[in-house]
This record gives C-alpha cells, sequence and structure tokens, in this order.
C-alpha cells in the first residue's frame, strides 16, 4: 500500500476533476493522484480534520483527528463525523476497483460507533472492498486509534458502479 506523499485539498470546484478527466482514468489511478499530491484531494478532507494516507487496490487509508469543532452538544465527537470517514474511505475503497470509463457513488453504508473517540486523538480510517462488480461495490471500514490499535468504529457500504463511457 502506498503510503502519502502530498496533501493538499481543492480550493475551488475548478480544481476538482471535470467528469472527462475522471472518466480518461481508473479509479485507483484517480486515487493514486490524489495520494502523490498530482491532484487535489476533496474539501470536505479539510473541513472535518482528516486526509488520504494510503492507497492500495481495494483499499484505502484516511489519518484524522476529531476536533472540537466535530463535537455535539454533549461534546463528544459528532456521529457524523464517523460517518463522513467511514463513507469516504470505504467508498474510496470500492472507487479503487472502478475502471476506466465508469464513476461510482454511496448507495447506503452504516456505521457502528463502538466508543467515543477522545478530541484530538488521531485515528485511521480503513475501508476494504468485499465484492467489485460491474455495477455494485461491497466494502467494510473501521475506525483505530493510530497509537494504540483501538477500534472505535466499524461501517459497511455498498456502492453504485455506472459505466459512462
Amino acid at each position: 500500500m502506498s503510503e502519502t506523499k502530498h496533501r493538499r485539498y481543492a480550493e475551488t470546484p475548478e480544481e476538482l476533476w471535470s467528469t472527462d478527466q475522471l472518466l480518461s482514468m481508473s479509479g485507483l489511478e484517480a486515487m493514486q493522484s490524489i495520494l502523490d499530491g498530482d491532484s487535489a484531494g476533496p474539501p470536505i478532507g479539510r473541513l472535518m480534520g482528516f486526509h488520504l494516507a494510503a492507497v492500495a487496490d481495494g483499499e484505502v487509508s484516511f489519518i484524522g483527528q476529531p476536533e472540537f469543532r466535530a463535537t455535539n452538544p454533549m461534546g463528544t465527537v459528532h456521529g457524523g463525523w464517523y460517518g463522513t470517514v467511514l463513507d469516504s474511505c470505504m467508498a474510496c475503497a470500492v472507487m479503487t476497483k472502478v475502471p476506466q470509463g465508469s464513476v461510482y457513488t454511496t448507495m447506503e453504508f452504516k456505521v457502528n460507533i463502538i466508543r467515543p473517540i477522545p478530541l484530538g486523538t488521531e485515528v485511521r480510517a480503513t475501508g476494504r472492498v468485499q465484492h467489485a462488480g460491474r455495477s455494485s461495490g461491497i466494502s467494510n471500514g473501521e475506525i483505530r486509534g493510530v497509537a494504540d490499535g483501538r477500534l472505535y468504529a466499524t461501517g459497511s457500504t455498498t456502492c453504485i458502479i455506472m459505466k459512462l463511457k
């Protein structure tokens, strides 16, 4: 699995791929392009405090650290943070299996929060493909502490894969 070399996020819509650009490469090539810093990552990563950390065929990891801005009224990390990070790693794992000329999107995902992530704790969210076919992809994910490997959440997703070219 190749590890992150550069980290940058799109600042404007023009920095994201056009449909033609996206269709000209496989999903694995697209994810590798973000990891290598050749393409900007989506701005959601900056907003939510996580970044692409590793890419392999069928597996993607993000590193993140929830901050105060991601808390709910009780002061704990909002479930939406877990969901966003898990959706990102699981769906991007499916993306690594999407052939050139096709796109994908999440159809549904499920999150199981096991324990609260203490603010400022660095975590790794990893998604692994279980199945990728012509029209669907399924993957599972987990969020674990980087320092101690503690499991904070798991998830699963189903994505639709659509051939456009």
